[in-house]
């Protein structure tokens, strides 16, 4: 009775293991992935992101929301996971079309190289920017770092936002399937059973 009653909680820890592992590298949900466009015009957000803008796979702490209308509640960007002197990155080629504060805060727009017209612009805020309006920047170049004041976040933060024209859009996807995923799938070892030799 007790041999089965430990192989049957070893079973229901193992599911756990397996699901939580699941869980964590499934994609992000689907209501962060959507755009909004003006009716009559469908466009697909080309996947030119080739870095995020912060860290290697930062936490979204929040998602794109997009409001009803114009002037409606909803989020109008994604809130990464990122502490304060964090370096910042463009996420795409492109020029800087801005730098500078905007209601006491920092920061960085860029409008991203071969995206239509008008350009796609990506922006960054709290940022203190290390670069000034008008410069050419690289994908993963560095435009500037976390200010540790001026966030919305309840944690420290960087607010990342997309815009074509004046019609906001998700960033997220502006990342490539590699990026969003964080990864190929790992096989992991089964615990308490022996290797064959």
């Amino acid at each position: 009775m007790r041999t089965s009653r430990w192989t049957g909680a070893a079973a229901r820890l193992a599911l756990l293991v397996i699901l939580t592992l699941a869980a964590l590298t499934a994609p992000p949900p689907s209501a962060w992935l959507r755009t909004a466009a003006p009716a009559g015009e469908e466009r697909v957000t080309p996947r030119v992101a080739r870095v995020w803008p912060v860290g290697a796979r930062p936490r979204v702490l929040r998602g794109w929301e997009p409001p009803a209308t114009a002037y409606g509640r909803g989020h109008r960007g994604v809130d990464l996971a990122a502490a304060p002197g964090t370096p910042v990155r463009a996420v795409a080629a492109g020029r800087v079309s801005f730098a500078g504060r905007v209601a006491g805060r920092g920061v960085v727009s860029v409008a991203l190289t071969g995206t239509g017209d008008p350009a796609l612009r990506t922006t960054y805020e709290p940022v203190l920017a290390s670069v000034a309006e008008g410069a050419e920047v690289s994908a993963g170049e560095v435009i500037g770092t976390v200010e540790a004041t001026g966030s919305h976040c309840a944690a420290p933060c960087v607010h990342w936002g997309l815009l074509r024209a004046d019609t906001y859009l998700d960033p997220l996807a502006l990342l490539p399937p590699w990026l969003l995923r964080g990864g190929p799938s790992r096989l992991l070892p089964v615990l308490g059973v022996p290797v064959p030799e």
